[in-house]
């Protein structure tokens, strides 16, 4: 076996030959160069062909166009003709198993292959989003009469960025997740919205609102009070229940006027994460939400590498308490009587502090009665 770098296109066509030479080898040794020969194609490819930031159908057109393929030479590696079909128009995204097939006999870099996640309708609906569809209907959101593809219809018609949750995935989404149910739970909110409201906003520093809006939770009537305030901001806020197979606490939309949308779910019901929920979609508001943005979900269990999500997390741990206070009064060994002291310096209820205590030193006891369990689902009305 001598194998040699790939310095030139000649050198790559004779590589590409060996290649499909090999692809029907068992033995070891033809296994052992195959796996070699791979990875000297897909380097010359990221550098010269650059096929890696296409869409995975375009990569495999490009490799069907160098190798004379026709669609039916692709039935062995992705099953049915219709399926074939599907993938090539876009229509459906790979599996792992095709993904592992077009790489190890069609040399495709498999970076190639993955592209952006999306929804693919289901061919009928699942269990979970007729469970979601059934509880709008409790909540009056979806009348009796109404199916669900009307009901979208009319919740699309007055919010299109609705519909774009068919076309892909936020990072901060359960793997889980029904995008039927989801796409039912985000209609309803635009709904709701519309029926709401809101005063011209003026120009906002959010920074400083942000406090503002923290202190309103030290309030007795915070669950009131923080309609007015958002309201006074030109933003709305809506409150809808979490439904089944949508694994979510919180969004930021926008309402087909522009207006800016804070939604949450209640799901853990405390007070803690009702604040740190809320802060976080303000901070989506204030520095995300935009035109390429029209729609960011969020489920908190879940972790993020991506920016914007990293930048809420920030926004919203330093309007809650400032970080100088927190550096400041914080240790591992911290006493309810500190504790108290903390959030009336920061102007907040003590279950953000007792939280942020429990997160940080990943004690999940101690200050457990402090987190306001229970409270805003029983203050705040969906």
């Amino acid at each position: 076996m001598t194998i040699r770098p790939i310095r030139t296109e000649e050198n790559y066509e004779k590589a590409l030959e060996r290649a499909r030479e090999l692809m029907t080898a068992a033995d070891q040794k033809s296994v052992d160069e195959l796996e070699i020969l791979q990875a000297l194609i897909e380097k010359w490819e990221r550098n010269n062909h650059a096929i890696a930031n296409v869409s995975p159908a375009e990569a495999i057109r490009f490799r069907m166009a160098q190798s004379d393929m026709k669609p039916r030479d692709l039935i062995p590696y992705l099953g049915s003709k219709s399926r074939v079909s599907e993938i090539l128009n876009g229509q459906r995204q790979l599996t792992v198993d095709q993904i592992r097939a077009l790489n190890y006999h069609l040399n495709i870099p498999t970076s190639s292959l993955i592209g952006a996640i999306k929804h693919e309708p289901a061919s009928k609906t699942s269990s979970a989003a007729n469970s979601a569809v059934e509880r709008l209907r409790s909540l009056d959101v979806i009348a009796v009469s109404e199916d669900l593809r009307g009901f979208m219809a009319r919740a699309t018609a007055s919010a299109p960025a609705v519909a774009m949750l068919r076309k892909s995935r936020t990072a901060r989404t359960n793997a889980k997740t029904d995008f039927t149910a989801l796409e039912a739970w985000c209609g309803a909110v635009m709904v709701k919205a519309d029926t709401v409201k809101v005063k011209q906003a003026t120009k906002v520093n959010y920074t400083s609102a942000a406090r503002s809006i923290a202190k309103i939770s030290a309030r007795p009537d915070w669950a009131t009070a923080i309609f007015d305030e958002l309201n006074a901001m030109g933003i709305v806020l809506v409150i809808l229940e979490h439904l089944p197979g949508t694994y979510l606490d919180g969004a930021a939309m926008c309402r087909s006027d522009g207006a800016p949308i804070i939604a949450l779910t209640l799901r853990h019901d405390r007070i803690d994460n009702f604040w740190f929920t809320m802060m976080h979609e303000f901070a989506h508001v204030a520095c995300h939400l935009s035109g390429e943005n029209p729609v960011i979900l969020d489920d908190l269990d879940v972790g993020s590498s991506e920016g914007i999500e990293a930048e809420a997390d920030e926004f919203a741990r330093n309007a809650l308490i400032p970080k100088d206070l927190w550096e400041k009064h914080v240790s591992s060994d911290m006493e309810t009587d500190e504790l108290e002291a903390l959030a009336e310096e920061a102007g907040i209820h003590q279950a953000i502090v007792a939280g942020r205590w429990q997160f940080e030193y990943s004690e999940y006891r101690k200050f457990s009665r402090l987190l306001g369990r229970g409270e805003p689902r029983r203050l705040l009305k969906s």
